[in-house]
């Protein structure tokens, strides 16, 4: 008996749920008088697309201002989108393997009624072959929705194997460092133990000699 496309869906819906490149996060950002910055960080491989999307509730005027500042650890600014009322999306290409962080500050520029201002946050990071546009390339390639499913499913399978082969060549890089250091302590402790049994034999030939002069033995 075949499988029904309901049931092969439910299986690449389960697997997509389980190599999810996807963060998602929801807060309340307190308005504050100086600059308070909350930063979320994650890792992104060279050539791999981001998306940043945020929801902030509010309107403007009511005293707040919500900025979000996207910035990599290389020194690369990504955005810096300024007073964000409803949905923002920030999208960059990472141009090397690094982290980068989304911040976003709340800051209280006018008075209300409200005793302890603050602003909700809807923070979706999107990274690899999960932040691409599946229903415009199902439209444009008329794929069926199983095929859809597989292609994104192969691609984020693709960006794990790839994370995987850059963990597993910097844990090569951090091994080789440990064993090299490892070797120079050898050698540094040899050399120490060397000098030390020269300096002991010097020290007796030196010893007999004077005592000698003296006609001590």
């Amino acid at each position: 008996m075949g499988s029904s496309p309901f049931s092969m869906r439910s299986l690449l819906a389960l697997l997509l749920l389980v190599v999810q490149l996807t963060s998602a996060l929801k807060f309340d950002l307190a308005a504050t008088s100086g600059k308070t910055e909350r930063c979320i960080r994650n890792f992104v491989s060279k050539d791999q697309l981001v998306v940043v999307t945020a929801i902030v509730s509010g309107q403007k005027g009511d005293g707040q201002r919500v900025n979000m500042h996207i910035k990599d650890a290389i020194g690369n600014d990504h955005g810096r989108p300024r007073d964000i009322v409803g949905e923002v999306r920030q999208a960059f290409t990472a141009p090397a393997d690094t982290a980068f962080d989304v911040c976003l500050d709340n800051q209280l520029v006018g008075r209300n009624n409200v005793a302890n201002p603050y602003r909700e946050i809807d923070l979706d990071v999107e990274i690899g072959a999960d932040a691409r546009d599946w229903s415009s390339i199902q439209a444009q390639e008329k794929l069926k929705p199983v095929e859809t499913d597989l292609r994104r499913l192969e691609e984020m399978v693709a960006d794990i194997v790839t994370e995987m082969d850059y963990l597993r060549a910097r844990e090569q890089r951090l091994r080789d460092t440990n064993e090299s250091t490892n070797e120079r302590v050898k050698w540094f402790a040899f050399g120490t133990m060397g000098m030390l049994v020269g300096l002991g034999a010097w020290q007796v030939v030196y010893l007999r000699a004077y005592f000698r002069s003296k006609h001590l033995i």
